[in-house]
């Protein structure tokens, strides 16, 4: 069949780059733009409590004040306020409030309460309209400028905090972070690639394809579906999109251009021999990309939102780059004569006899049993490392630098003020009779509030609604809100909120701490449920290319061990050597998409070319010589540029962007250096033809087409070279 598409393609070369061209423009034009949410209550379904609570507050509370955003005080020589600064905190606030600024509904004025004990601080909060859009960036930004501006002739230094500013920071945040590692990863490519072809033309023709053509069709057709289907984008999506698509596309154009390099060196014609790497490599192109694409796509039954929509997103991105990686370039190539495309190298006809993957061929094909324990023993011993793994749910400080405004004054309230203060939990305690809640037992409910271990304070007096059915208990934590420790009072809190809520009526505990409690029961939901199922879908895509009911078992006991490494290695560098206290609870997920996703590619293509030099008649050993010899450089080329690129998200300056630069990084650079190198072609070298069980058996009974030397009849393919 590739073949059949490889005479297509390079018979109509022109035709193929026009109707891309077009297609991509058409999709580009009608496509919407795509809107991303960083509130973490998005990406949790209708029926977990901590979003029941919340719809609870917004019908028995509907003009109760939740505070969107918080203006820090304090003198810029860093001493006690005086009155002169209260009076000017005052004009500050009436100031702001009577510029009458688009989805501000109240902004309370500074009090005796709101006064750090230090007397250095002080607080006024803010709440927005709560009809307000989803993005309310330009409001808070506004609040932001005036509020600084406003206090300008005094003595106070002002600054923004709370939802609304974390939201507008994690926003700057992403498009520096964009910039940087679009930046980053196309310079990186655009060197690896003329270290390796010596070729102007092969170091920039890829990312120009991508950049021109791949990717803005990618995004039209992510944002067609995000829409379609409703689901939820985060600001994460688009740096991940970006390397995905550079990465990803460079390596399936590595994985083509080295193929058709062979071929010319073997003295093909330049279109035959574009014909036979089409042949050759698009079936281990197809099964690969199909591979990340089931892989990603059973994201969409994932609990989270965040997932339900990066994984479709991802998966259109790959399916996209791997059609294009097998119509477009191969078109784009064939009508580059040879000696233009390779300028100005000018030896990229000579294969060195003593090339070095070659001597790692050598060395998997005398000691198949000693490069298999020791790099298995590498994957083993990393695999040991993740038991330390400790997963945290801070995803505003994790997702933009310290220095920050919003996170200073998340630090400042967390220290000056109680750490729970920054984002007190709720507790509705609501009738289930039809009848009005007895007032008299507010204080013992509360009291039982107040005893549970990590629980600060509790508000005596909660808030009523009209009709009297319902009442808001304010739970203040010891913890941030946002820390492992005050999730884990959670658990404690709502224990007890609901085992001591008064007879003939129910409680439900709500706000930014119940939010992330209830995302970590959904990723262990998916843990449950997403990798198994995409792992048995895997070994299934596994077994038909290769006819295989063996080698699928061993590649993915493989690409396991990866992702248990890398998670152990990251655990190891972040919490152990950086003294985090743990990594951003989205990671493991992140690792699944990418080290066993996209790391399987590398498995896929070495085990295609030890399955091809076995059907051509060569011994297991003499088979994993040859894969390595052959396919050793296009898999360490293609794992360098995907692990450099990944590694550009460590120049975003925050740690959820460390995190899964250093971890993807890393894990690519195992599946491809240690994995698809060694531990596969060692293990099949090991099992030899029953590795191929049930299919492939006999030597040269299965002899690969179209070898050197068998010209296409099609005349046109046989031109000039």
């Amino acid at each position: 069949m590739f073949h059949r598409i490889g005479q297509f393609v390079v018979k109509r070369a022109w035709w193929v780059i026009v109707a891309w061209l077009v297609a991509a423009v058409a999709i580009s034009v009608t496509a919407p733009k795509l809107a991303s949410s960083d509130d973490e209550s998005d990406f949790l379904p209708r029926h977990y409590e901590s979003i029941v609570a919340a719809n609870l507050q917004g019908t028995a509370f509907p003009s109760a004040f939740t505070p969107s955003a918080m203006l820090l005080f304090e003198r810029t020589d860093g001493g006690q306020l005086t009155a002169d600064d209260k009076a000017a905190m005052t004009k500050v606030t009436d100031g702001l409030t009577a510029e009458h600024i688009q989805y501000v509904q109240t902004i309370v004025p500074v009090n005796d309460k709101s006064i750090s004990q230090d007397g250095k601080y002080a607080l006024s909060l803010i709440g927005y309209d709560k009809n307000a859009p989803q993005s309310t960036n330009d409001t808070t930004k506004k609040l932001r400028d005036d509020a600084k501006t406003l206090a300008g002739s005094s003595n106070l230094k002002v600054q923004l905090g709370g939802q609304a500013a974390q939201g507008l920071d994690q926003a700057d945040s992403s498009n520096t972070a964009d910039a940087l590692i679009f930046l980053g990863s196309f310079l990186l490519i655009v060197v690896i690639l003329a270290f390796i072809f010596r070729s102007a033309i092969i170091s920039i023709l890829p990312l120009l394809l991508i950049m021109a053509v791949i990717m803005p069709t990618s995004n039209a057709l992510i944002a067609d579906a995000t829409k379609l289907f409703g689901l939820k984008a985060n600001s994460t999506m688009s740096a991940i999109l970006i390397v995905v698509l550079l990465g990803v596309g460079t390596d399936y154009f590595l994985f083509l251009m080295f193929r058709y390099r062979e071929r010319l060196r073997a003295g093909e014609p330049r279109k035959q021999a574009m014909v036979s790497a089409i042949g050759r490599v698009g079936e281990a192109i197809a099964s690969a990309a199909g591979a990340v694409t089931v892989a990603f796509a059973v994201l969409i039954l994932s609990s989270l939102g965040l997932f339900k929509a990066i994984g479709p997103a991802l998966a259109i991105a790959v399916v996209t780059t791997a059609i294009a990686s097998i119509t477009l370039v191969p078109a784009v190539l064939s009508v580059i004569p040879e000696k233009a495309l390779f300028w100005p190298g000018k030896k990229w006809r000579e294969e060195k006899p003593g090339a070095r993957f070659a001597a790692l061929g050598r060395i998997t094909q005398r000691r198949p049993g000693m490069v298999a324990a020791v790099s298995g023993g590498i994957l083993i011993l990393l695999t040991l490392c993740s038991l330390g793994y400790k997963g945290t749910f801070d995803l505003a400080s994790g997702s933009m630098p310290k220095t920050a405004e919003s996170m200073v004054v998340q630090n400042a309230v967390m220290s000056e003020f109680s750490a729970g203060a920054s984002d007190p939990s709720q507790v509705f305690v609501t009738s289930t009779n039809g009848a009005q809640l007895d007032k008299s037992t507010f204080p013992a409910y509360a009291e039982a509030l107040k005893g549970v271990k990590g629980v600060a304070d509790v508000g005596q007096q909660p808030l009523l609604s009209k009709d009297g059915m319902t009442a808001d208990f304010t739970v203040t934590l010891k913890d941030n809100p946002a820390s492992n420790a005050a999730i884990d009072t959670m658990g404690g809190l709502r224990s007890t909120a609901h085992s001591s809520a008064p007879a003939g009526t129910k409680a439900l505990v709500g706000g930014q701490t119940a939010v992330e409690a209830d995302i970590n029961a959904a990723m262990d939901h998916d843990y449950k449920t997403v990798f198994p199922i995409a792992a048995v879908l895997i070994m299934i895509i596994l077994g038909l290319l290769l006819r295989s009911v063996v080698a699928p078992w061993y590649l993915m006991a493989s690409v396991g061990l990866g992702f248990g490494a890398t998670l152990g290695a990251t655990s190891m560098v972040f919490q152990k050597f950086d003294h985090q206290s743990g990594l951003m609870f989205m990671l493991p997920i992140f690792i699944y998409l990418f080290v066993v996703a996209i790391g399987t590619d590398y498995n896929i293509l070495m085990i295609a070319r030890l399955r091809e030099e076995a059907r051509e008649g060569r011994s297991p050993r003499e088979a994993a010589y040859e894969a390595i010899k052959h396919g050793g450089p296009t898999v360490a080329s293609a794992g360098s540029i995907l692990a450099a690129s990944f590694a550009t998200f460590m120049l975003a300056g925050n740690v959820l962007f460390s995190e899964i630069g250093f971890s993807i990084a890393f894990g690519i650079a195992l599946s491809a250096f240690v994995m698809a190198m060694f531990f596969t072609p060692a293990l099949t070298a090991l099992l030899g033809r029953k590795a191929w069980w049930p299919g492939h058996q006999e030597p040269g009974a299965h002899p690969a087409p179209a070898a050197a030397g068998h010209p296409y009849p099609d005349a046109e393919l046989s031109g000039r070279r």
